[in-house]
């Protein structure tokens, strides 16, 4: 049993000091928290209950999204701003989990949620280097098909889970937050980390510090965009390949595009190499499949995993040829 206390903090300053304490946790939602605690891998000593604190979401005359951490998950994807403006995101949450599990997880419980990687939750028998540095990561000869191609380290290899993620890189995102030392933001391509020999910190979190809200900047080409999700099954699976993309065309050729992958790397991908070769080209099949290869070109694969690389060229190539028909 690890005993604990609980506090609910009042607002986001009040939440800051309470979260000071260490081994303090915040809680939104919880759909991930319990579970690690249940499971032990999350031992707090304190509870700062977050969940009352903003969860509007403030349009802005600029055509910005001002969105509250304490933010339902449902509430994000059904706002009419969200689906008529960034279609992406609203569909990426709706790919990523029960309609049960949206109701109560919060877009900062989202962001901060960590991997389901097997080995990491088999604490009795499995070793793991996020979840104790140093003690070696079994899933790099063990079974990894579900595991990361681009971005791993010899130290992890597991992949960040969120499909709301992948939206939210797409679109340039910005996290805000509160800590001890005041308020800062950070782009969300910027807050989480690759393993490295780390794999333990995931985010550019400082101790103590809250998310208090998620800005997507206007973009008036996120009109134009989808979430692809490539699963084993229809419902409730975690993703082995997604894409997000927005893209505009002018005159048959590209003149802006936004893609991140999902289920292929330790956080979000974007897809910077895929972007930079379409830019000024047509917006034809053959240049959008060899925009995909050049992304995928310095993944490394493991024995289960290989089929991740064909398959993220496929769905890119599949979700920006259907955006460049649909476009308006």
């Amino acid at each position: 049993m690890n005993p604990f206390t609980f506090a609910r903090a009042m607002d986001a300053r009040d939440a800051v000091q309470r979260g000071a304490l260490e081994g303090s946790r915040y809680l939104g939602g919880g759909t991930n928290l319990v579970d690690l605690m249940r499971e032990t891998i999350e031992r707090p000593v304190q509870l700062v209950d977050v969940s009352g604190l903003s969860h509007t979401i403030e349009e802005r005359a600029d055509g910005s999204l001002l969105v509250g951490a304490a933010t339902k998950n449902t509430a994000l994807a059904e706002h009419r701003a969200v689906r008529e403006r960034f279609p992406l995101l609203a569909r990426a949450i709706v790919s990523g989990a029960s309609g049960q599990i949206r109701n109560m997880a919060t877009v900062a419980g989202n962001i901060l949620q960590r991997t389901r990687c097997s080995y990491f939750y088999d604490h009795a028998a499995a070793l793991c280097n996020k979840r104790n540095p140093g003690e070696g990561c079994d899933a790099i000869e063990g079974v990894h098909r579900m595991h990361a191609v681009l971005g791993a380290s010899s130290a992890c290899i597991a992949t960040h889970p969120s499909d709301m993620c992948v939206a939210l890189a797409a679109l340039d995102a910005l996290v805000h937050l509160q800590g001890p030392d005041g308020p800062r933001q950070v782009a969300f391509n910027d807050f989480h980390l690759l393993p490295g020999d780390h794999p333990e910190r995931e985010t550019v979190l400082r101790p103590g510090e809250l998310i208090t809200a998620i800005e997507l900047p206007a973009l008036a080409m996120a009109a134009n965009s989808t979430y692809r999700k490539v699963r084993d099954r229809a419902s409730y699976a975690f993703a082995l390949v997604s894409v997000a993309a927005a893209l505009e065309v002018e005159d048959g050729v590209v003149k802006d595009v936004r893609v991140a992958l999902g289920g292929v790397a330790h956080k979000p991908w974007r897809a910077r190499s895929a972007e930079q070769m379409l830019l000024g080209q047509p917006a034809t099949a053959a240049y959008v499949e060899a925009a995909a290869r050049a992304e995928m070109a310095d993944a490394r694969p493991l024995r289960d995993n290989a089929f991740k690389v064909p398959l993220a060229e496929r769905a890119i190539v599949a979700v920006l040829g259907q955006l460049a028909t649909v476009r308006t």
